[in-house]
């Protein structure tokens, strides 16, 4: 894989790349010079060159981090090595319809499942094909809804992990085995189809086991850029899309943002420098404004640019789903991106943003031409954060902190398996009722205020995480987008939801590893109904309890601002009541 972009376009990717020209705008105010002084010294350096080259340099002057970044690359031509595995892609998902299949469930986390889950939000699941359902959740509520809604018996899972190892996937395919084992189906193997590198634990178990199918990614591709690869394109063109196209248009970016285009007008270099300069000059909030229906593709940018920057103790923070405030609801740490559909732009959120621009707020305007060019969007923002972090100096493509909550994780996991409970909130302290922790950051800028006073800690360029444990009931958001709202109305702070443990592997990584300017408040709680994981000595409502004492123990170590609430059941009366405990105390 040595080409990024194809020497010869054909007529198809050419044709998408005319449609692409044009529909990218930066109103930048104040950043405008010095993004100007960074597009020229650019110009200078060859750099888009250097980076079609593929050119570890760019990102670390060490001789050992180099190599590590070199097997990091091969996002960079997977749209071109992708081309000859597609009548593979398209023959499996034919197969698989015709074979009766009418659920198809993909077992993931973070990367290996985000891009599957914006192609079914944005473009659907065609007429006539299996429906999809994503699981990257370890709440028992998440698994049972998963289990109600599929015909057992007539469903293919998909079990996709990069590294074969993480125990969220593999705790929900254990689940499901059983379950398969205990219909009787014959051979439960073949309703499993595995997607990871060569040589993984997952590779070897698939292939002695006999799965129905294994694509075998390469290993040069990160989880969160590989989109346009296995992992991507197969859900895809399970939901009946075509692949093929997808690719096209991945190829058209790469083609319009390569060496030879202005940089005045390259979309993704320019997206790039907009992030990383806004964030050195204080503007390190990314907010991204969709209608409904990319909300979804959002939650993916939310992934790769947290994880990406947030190291060193630097970071971009995206800031998505947030509704559209008043003027003086925003400090002037934002920088505010419109991504919509051609012609289908609201005209009052096209107003709004544009009066933040008139006040000086960078706005970035994103026109998609259509759905299907979701394969350009995902190459446009993988190409601009490899950017943003050549300007903010890291190595967009570590993960050092992750590993941190995963440890905590396993010696929680360790202490339950001795003593039979989970440390967690004791009850010493309460925030509206309900058992809290509070880290020892926050213990000493709160200086003996109870913790319902936690939501005054946010000054001016914080930022709030809610980091909810918490099922897919809709009636639990509710409290949290209200929550949202009022804070930036009384505080001016950013805020963001997570769900657990999705997090962990997205945004995560900048909590611990960014700037020390987020407030992070973490809800757990205690199942109405757990599920047992077959062949350990644990449940799901254990593991994901102990993912979130974990994950609120790393940023205490980390000396963050913490809060964890611990709920006796997922009630959304409950969280109400927390939630308006914490906003008496601003």
């Amino acid at each position: 894989m040595s080409t990024c972009t194809p020497e010869t376009p054909t007529p198809r990717v050419l044709q998408f790349a005319d449609r692409l020209d044009g529909r990218f705008a930066l109103w930048s105010g104040p950043l405008m010079a010095p993004i100007h002084a960074r597009l020229d010294a650019f110009g200078q350096d060859g750099f888009v060159d250097a980076l079609y080259a593929r050119t570890p340099a760019l990102w670390s002057g060490d001789a050992g981090v180099q190599a590590k970044i070199a097997n990091r690359l091969g996002w960079m031509t997977s749209p071109e090595w992708i081309v000859p595995f597609l009548p593979r892609i398209t023959r499996f998902a034919d197969e698989v319809r015709q074979s009766g299949v009418r659920d198809v469930v993909l077992l993931g986390m973070g990367g290996s499942s985000l891009a599957p889950e914006v192609i079914r939000s944005v473009m659907g699941v065609k007429e006539g094909w299996p429906a999809f359902h994503m699981l990257d959740s370890t709440d028992p509520a998440s698994v049972l809804a998963v289990d109600a809604a599929i015909d057992l018996t007539r469903t293919i899972f998909i079990l996709a992990s990069k590294s074969g190892g993480t125990i969220e996937p593999n705790s929900m395919a254990a689940h499901f085995r059983a379950r398969l084992e205990d219909a009787r189906v014959g051979r439960w193997a073949d309703h499993f189809v595995a997607i990871t590198d060569e040589g993984t634990a997952l590779h070897q178990r698939a292939t002695a086991d006999r799965y129905r199918e294994i694509f075998v990614n390469p290993s040069d591709i990160g989880g969160r850029y590989s989109a346009v690869s296995f992992f991507g394109l197969v859900p895809a063109a399970l939901m009946g899309h075509d692949a093929g196209a997808s690719v096209d248009w991945a190829r058209a970016m790469l083609w319009i943002c390569g060496p030879g285009r202005p940089l005045g007008t390259n979309p993704a270099v320019l997206l790039g420098a907009a992030m990383a300069i806004g964030a050195q000059h204080g503007r390190d909030k990314l907010t991204l404004q969709t209608p409904p229906a990319l909300t979804a593709f959002g939650l993916w940018v939310e992934q790769l640019v947290a994880e990406s920057t947030g190291k060193s103790g630097k970071g971009v923070v995206p800031v998505v789903g947030e509704s559209l405030g008043r003027l003086d609801e925003y400090g002037r740490d934002r920088v505010m991106v419109h991504l919509a559909y051609a012609g289908q732009q609201h005209p009052e959120a096209i107003d709004a943003l544009r009066r933040l621009a008139a006040n000086e707020t960078p706005l970035i305007q994103i026109d998609l031409p259509e759905p299907e060019a979701l394969g350009a969007e995902f190459v446009r923002w993988e190409l601009a954060t490899a950017v943003a972090c050549v300007i903010l100096g890291v190595n967009p493509f570590d993960e050092p902190n992750v590993q941190q909550a995963k440890d905590a994780t396993k010696r929680l996991l360790e202490v339950h398996a001795r003593e039979g409970r989970v440390p967690c909130p004791d009850g010493s302290l309460t925030v509206g009722g309900q058992p809290a922790a509070v880290s020892a950051a926050a213990k000493a800028a709160l200086g003996g205020r109870p913790p319902d006073a936690f939501l005054s800690l946010l000054g001016a360029g914080d930022y709030l995480a809610v980091l909810a444990y918490l099922g897919p009931d809709v009636r639990l958001l509710a409290p949290l987008t209200r929550l949202r709202a009022d804070v930036r109305a009384r505080s001016r702070a950013a805020t963001t939801v997570g769900y657990g443990p999705r997090y962990l592997h997205s945004t995560g990584q900048l909590h611990k590893g960014g700037a020390d300017n987020g407030v992070f408040l973490v809800l757990s709680a205690t199942a109405t109904e757990d599920v047992p994981v077959p062949g350990e000595p644990f449940s799901f409502g254990v593991l994901e309890l102990a993912q979130a004492s974990g994950d609120f123990m790393s940023l205490d170590a980390a000396g963050r601002r913490a809060l964890h609430v611990h709920l006796n059941r997922p009630d959304p009366r409950l969280i109400e009541e927390v939630c308006a405990a914490l906003l008496a105390g601003i």
